[in-house]
């Protein structure tokens, strides 16, 4: 059982299409491992079994009456989980939160048909934070999730449901979404791979919060999955424009040579000089450059500068620009919400309101320093840094000792949010990890629209440094 639902999802589809693996038996694995783990994870909150079932049974019929089985879709009859906040027609699309109880869209969003259109398998969806404000997945409506490697921890926000059923095998892959490293940092948390694309790559239209405004920079949609090339496959089937999504262009998917991609230059830092890493995370950032070295890429140590100035443009759009927008909707709801976003909506009122003067200078700074930095990545188009400063944590936990430093809460994930503002892709791939066991990602950053490159250079470090480990549960 454990081997079926472990598998790679590339390797699952080839042994479906080659009639070595059942879908039925397949998703009945799934849906079983879900029954035995969830009371545990609280990684679901709807498991739509009955309907999972017809499509896996539609999808055994497809192999059965197809002789020529490689017209099937990349990812028939694998079965896959969709983040909560990403419109499933029929499913509770509430986000985490009772404002939005009983929301249920009667259509898919793009991305979702996509992943329909190409033979995949829908188990049901997956538990966020409430309106997806927090790097722990837990809200009144819902629950808490736990991290399958220790459940007294978080897998972190606010994907962490869709990570905590990816590393548990309760799911093959899916999909997340990222305004702050909300792919990324439960990545890392729960050892597994994720991609934060471009805005505009992945079509974000029918999530919610919607990525528009000043918003349409931060908020992404991309997949999660154990591999870097299951990642790669769900994101070929995902990409494409859509005319609901501000930041779409008709990018073409590339493939990239290993020879083209060894030839790209990297640069990499352990730490931004501000806020300390554990040693681990360090030394993963390290291990990943050594891989590369290893594999005859240049390999040069170089820090980006300003990232003090990111991370506060970040927070202006992010948090006070975020509670302006949401808070309308709020209003008179105190009562109703859950203890981690009053304590976020709490953060963001110890600071004025922001002016919209304050908005401008955001705006056009942003573009200042992406320019300056994307020049850099002329000459370096790789750039390797940790996810976050430190592993997975407990629930409940708002600060840290680290290297005899107090980090505290967003801080230690600034090594993600400054990408949200300036617009890169960047995955994560797992490669340490820390006294405890816990699992330590790194991140691998490359220029808008170089998905390619960024997940060609992860699939190397994976191979190299062992990549997805099962975690204990």
């Amino acid at each position: 059982m454990d081997e079926i639902v472990y598998a790679s999802l590339v390797e699952t589809a080839k042994n479906i299409r080659g009639r070595k693996i059942s879908p039925v038996e397949l998703a009945e694995a799934h849906l079983a491992r879900i029954a035995r783990l969830n009371p545990k994870l609280n990684a679901f909150v709807t498991v739509d079994a009955e309907r999972a079932r017809a499509q896996a049974r539609s999808a055994e019929a497809a192999v059965s009456l197809n002789s020529k089985t490689t017209s099937l879709g990349p990812l028939h009859g694998v079965p896959i989980s969709i983040k909560s906040s990403v419109d499933v027609a029929g499913l509770p699309c509430e986000c985490g939160s009772v404002l939005r109880k009983g929301n249920t869209p009667p259509e898919d969003a793009p991305l979702v048909g996509r992943l329909r259109a190409a033979g995949a398998v829908i188990l049901g969806n997956t538990n966020v934070p409430e309106f997806l404000m927090a790097y722990e997945t837990d809200n009144l409506l819902c629950g808490r999730t736990n991290n399958p490697w220790d459940l007294e921890r978080t897998p972190g926000g606010s994907s962490g449901g869709e990570a905590a059923a990816i590393a548990s095998g309760c799911s093959a892959g899916g999909v997340g979404s990222d305004g702050g490293g909300s792919i990324r940092v439960p990545a890392h948390y729960s050892g597994i791979c994720g991609l934060k694309p471009t805005p505009g790559r992945v079509p974000s239209t029918g999530h919610f919060p919607a990525s528009a405004g000043p918003f349409a920079q931060l908020g992404v949609v991309g997949p999660m999955a154990r591999t870097v090339r299951d990642v790669a496959q769900l994101f070929e089937v995902m990409a494409g424009p859509d005319p609901g999504d501000p930041a779409a262009a008709p990018v073409p998917l590339r493939r990239w040579s290993a020879d083209e991609i060894r030839k790209l230059r990297v640069a990499y830092f352990e730490d931004d000089g501000a806020t300390p890493v554990t040693p681990e995370t360090a030394a993963a950032v390290r291990a990943a450059a050594d891989a590369l070295r290893s594999n005859g890429f240049s390999v040069e140590p170089w820090r980006p500068p300003n990232l003090d100035r990111v991370w506060q443009f970040w927070w202006n759009l992010f948090g006070r620009a975020g509670q302006m927008a949401f808070g309308p909707t709020l209003e008179g709801h105190d009562q109703d919400l859950s203890p981690i976003l009053r304590a976020f909506r709490a953060r963001v009122a110890e600071e004025p309101p922001l002016t919209a003067q304050d908005l401008l200078n955001t705006l056009l700074a942003r573009d200042v320093l992406r320019g300056n930095l994307l020049a850099k990545m002329e000459v370096f188009p790789i750039l390797l840094c940790p996810v976050c400063a430190v592993p997975a944590f407990r629930h409940g936990e708002r600060e840290w000792t680290v290297q005899g430093r107090k980090v505290e809460y967003l801080k230690a994930m600034s090594y993600s949010q400054w990408f949200n503002l300036l617009g890169n892709p960047a995955a994560v791939v797992p490669v340490g990890r820390s006294p405890e066991g816990l699992p330590i990602g790194v991140q691998v950053v490359g220029r808008p629209w170089e998905e390619e490159t960024v997940l060609g250079v992860s699939a190397i470090i994976e191979d190299a440094c062992g990549g997805f480990r099962r975690p204990p549960i």
